[in-house]
């Protein structure tokens, strides 16, 4: 396959999107937009598992964590709790706890709330939303069996986009119960704060999830099987939330790997591959996903999987099957909503014969929700390091920052990398308190190929974290920028 044919040589009038997360309800908006007749086939619900039981409630448990933490920090701001008096005085109790069942009751309700958001606006589209179980059949139809009962019947479709995600990955010996040991899904179903929750995997869920919960008042240990936490982001940021971690109390078993997680009477035990054995109260299973690609008929269609079961897409979202997209988790792309829903947006542009930007993976910028959050975007340091780029590199700690001294942030950066000799804006890296929202103006160099000199020429306000996206700027310019 080749992303460089122009459109498509038939113009779809009826589009059939088999998943209704983010993959597929964007790309559902774009062709009803477009005047397209719509059909969406959805299993567990409208946003999938990034709305349901995975980004929108793990960032709110997330939110929650970083509340707490803003709270028992506010003694050092010169924040008091109870009567006015001495400011020494016991009577000022700082240090917040979670009502757990009322936690999880929130993020819950907002993700059902999300939802029903999506399905909604789905409805004022003119979008088809039908709920149940979906299958592909040659060529380019959907097979589906309803939720609400019924016999199944076919949607003929002029192009099918497979938008099924991923589920949690399961070891056979580390099985999850629901109750101790538990994958990313089942989390919510906790009434109380952990004892002493394990975490199994130091990437970025497992990192995240270990960062929330010792916010939120447990006990935590991280089992990493590489020599540091999120061994796939820069390792300067990695470094700085070790730091973080060894501040707060959490753990980090490194160089080893969970051999197995069996149930204790009120417990768990984890054996690792050291021969170490952890004791805890629960085990939170985070080892990656696997795609819902099994039993969906795609090889029937003629769509080729990878060998680690994912569909095989070029650029613009294109299979090997003719008339048949995929987009999401389920094609082994970035495992982010951002990237499941530009993905299900080109495959609609392609299939309309629009103009299509084939997918920039450099381009997308992606954040890790730990406390400090670290958000990167484009050229990294690995891939300066060992020379697939050339670039000037300025790294500017926070501790200057006068906005930083303000908020009391202790730890975080702003890295800037500029192609040498041209100056143009290829990559960045912040680690910093709302990261996420501080990477944009650098997604935006990098996608657009700004110059240093315009980004450190443009004002920010003062005081202001990102002054010192600017001021790293204005220090690349040294290095001929």
């Amino acid at each position: 396959m080749t992303s460089s044919d122009a459109g498509n040589p038939f113009a779809p009038d009826h589009i059939a999107i088999l998943g209704g997360g983010p993959g597929g309800y964007e790309a559902a908006l774009v062709a009803a937009d477009a005047g397209a007749k719509v059909t969406i086939v959805e299993d567990k619900g409208l946003g999938g598992s990034a709305v349901l039981t995975d980004v929108v409630p793990s960032k709110t448990l997330i939110a929650t964590a970083d509340a707490m933490r803003r709270v028992n920090a506010s003694v050092a701001f010169g924040v008091r709790f109870g009567e006015q008096g001495d400011a020494d005085d016991d009577q000022y109790e700082t240090e917040a706890w979670a009502d757990f069942s009322r936690v999880n009751e929130r993020l819950l309700k907002l993700a059902q709330d999300q939802s029903r958001d999506i399905e909604a606006s789905l409805t004022r589209a003119g979008i088809t939303v039908i709920k149940g179980r979906g299958r592909l059949i040659p060529p380019r139809s959907i097979e589906v069996t309803p939720h609400e009962g019924g016999s199944s019947h076919v949607i003929d479709a002029d192009a099918v986009l497979v938008a099924t995600g991923a589920s949690p990955r399961e070891l056979p010996t580390a099985v999850p119960d629901g109750e101790r040991i538990l994958n990313w899904t089942q989390a919510y179903s906790l009434t109380d704060v952990p004892e002493h929750m394990i975490v199994v995997g130091s990437g970025v869920t497992g990192a995240e999830f270990a960062s929330a919960y010792r916010r939120l008042g447990a006990e935590v240990t991280l089992v990493s099987s590489r020599d540091r936490v999120l061994p796939g982001e820069d390792a300067d940021a990695a470094a700085v939330l070790e730091r973080s971690f060894a501040r707060v109390g959490a753990k980090v078993a490194s160089k080893s790997r969970a051999e197995s997680v069996e149930r204790t009477d009120d417990g768990v035990r984890v054996t690792l591959s050291t021969g170490d054995v952890l004791e805890g109260s629960h085990c939170l299973m985070a080892v990656g996903g696997v795609p819902n690609t099994t039993d969906v008929g795609l090889e029937d269609c003629g769509v080729q999987l990878t060998g680690s079961g994912h569909v095989r897409v070029d650029s613009v979202s294109r299979t090997t099957a003719s008339g048949i997209y995929a987009a999401g988790d389920c094609t082994g792309q970035l495992p982010l909503a951002s990237v499941a829903a530009m993905q299900g947006r080109v495959a609609v542009s392609h299939m309309l014969g629009d103009a299509v930007s084939p997918l920039k993976l450099h381009h997308v910028a992606s954040n890790v929700f730990t406390s400090p959050e670290i958000a990167t975007v484009g050229v990294t340091q690995s891939q300066v390091d060992s020379g697939e780029y050339q670039a000037d590199v300025v790294k500017l700690d926070l501790a200057t920052n006068p906005r930083a001294k303000m908020m009391m942030v202790r730890d975080g950066f702003v890295k800037i990398f500029a192609r040498k000799g041209s100056g143009t804006t290829i990559g960045a890296v912040v680690v910093a308190p709302r990261a996420s929202e501080l990477i944009f103006p650098l997604a935006l160099a990098v996608t657009q190929k700004i110059h240093v000199d315009d980004v450190a020429k443009t004002f920010t306000v003062y005081p202001s974290l990102t002054g010192s996206i600017s001021e790293a700027a204005r220090r690349l310019h040294a290095y001929g920028g």
